[in-house]
């Protein structure tokens, strides 16, 4: 019986399998999955994947150095106790209940508690793939203070990651860093619902129609989208697409394109890949194009931002 059960997945491996070469079809290429299925993250945490490292688990007192010197973000997650954070220009906030603070990009802060406040804190730092300043980290809020009573489907990683980080199991750091970053994945799942986020990239996502254009540009960005394709992709048509467009994203859907081509060019760059390449892989039909845009971007050749950016 255990050898047909094999033989029979082996079979259905088989099957889901596709040739070489060949790809699924996805949003853009009008997908046949049901509407709701489609995916406003995994493209965006490919490109710009996260890695935590926790470094601190416990007791916390005193006054934390000014954090955001380094090309890293944040990520604090207050226990119990009460504590007091300070935002870059030194204005305090008062947490007196379990909560979120939240810096994906290098933002200074600092943490402070007397002992009697008893508190009890996580924290970790965070990279991005692709540099600190990304479409994704950009599109967020310099900071993010919630209280955890808020976070909403959060709670089963929350109780996990505090278990893990106050008990003696084997691998727990290695644990922690993956909680962290499942906690920021669910929590861009959370502000994606309930539209916190008023403008920008992370404005468009959580659009019903808009967030079909953004994909299919994270999804293929060597393709030349037009606005009537993105329109009817979005099923609005061409003028009003254009308008909600610039509305909710703050740029029109050609500035977008070309924005979000150059930060795979930077974070190809950073990789070690020959300008040639990349120029065919984000929809440039030269390397001089690519660079001429680049320029116009960034306000440096590709060779210089790389030199400049190259610890």
């Amino acid at each position: 019986m255990l050898d047909r059960f094999v033989d029979r997945l082996d079979m259905n491996r088989k099957e889901r399998s596709f040739p070489f070469g060949f790809r699924s079809s996805k949003l853009c290429n009008r997908s046949s999955k049901p509407e709701g299925a489609m995916d406003r993250l995994s493209t965006l945490l490919k490109h710009f994947n996260l890695h935590a490292s926790t470094f601190h688990q416990g007791g916390f007192c005193g006054t934390t150095p000014v954090y955001g010197e380094h090309s890293f973000g944040h990520a604090h997650l207050l226990r119990s106790g009460r504590l007091t954070f300070r935002d870059k220009r030194g204005l305090p906030t008062e947490l007196s209940e379990p909560s979120l603070i939240l810096a994906v990009r290098p933002q200074a802060h600092q943490l402070l508690a007397s002992e009697a406040d008893d508190a009890q804190v996580v924290c970790a730092t965070l990279h991005f793939d692709g540099g600190a300043n990304n479409p994704l980290t950009l599109a967020l809020p310099d900071f993010i203070i919630m209280p955890l009573r808020e976070l909403q489907g959060l709670d089963g990683t929350l109780d996990w990651l505090f278990a893990e980080a106050f008990g003696d199991e084997c691998g727990r750091d290695v644990i922690l860093n993956r909680l962290f970053e499942l906690m920021v994945i669910q929590l861009l799942r959370h502000l994606m619902a309930r539209r916190t986020i008023a403008s920008g990239m992370m404005a468009g996502l959580a659009h019903a129609q808009l967030s079909r254009a953004l994909v299919c540009i994270h999804d293929e960005p060597q393709r030349n989208w037009s606005v009537a394709e993105l329109a009817d992709r979005s099923g609005m048509s061409r003028a009003s697409f254009a308008a909600h467009f610039r509305e909710t994203v703050g740029i029109t859907p050609a500035d977008y394109l070309a924005n979000w081509r150059i930060s795979l060019t930077q974070k190809r760059l950073r990789e070690g890949r020959p300008i040639a390449l990349i120029a065919d892989e984000v929809g440039y039909e030269s390397p001089s194009a690519l660079a001429r845009t680049f320029r116009r971007k960034v306000g440096t050749s590709p060779k210089e931002w790389l030199l400049q950016n190259t610890p």
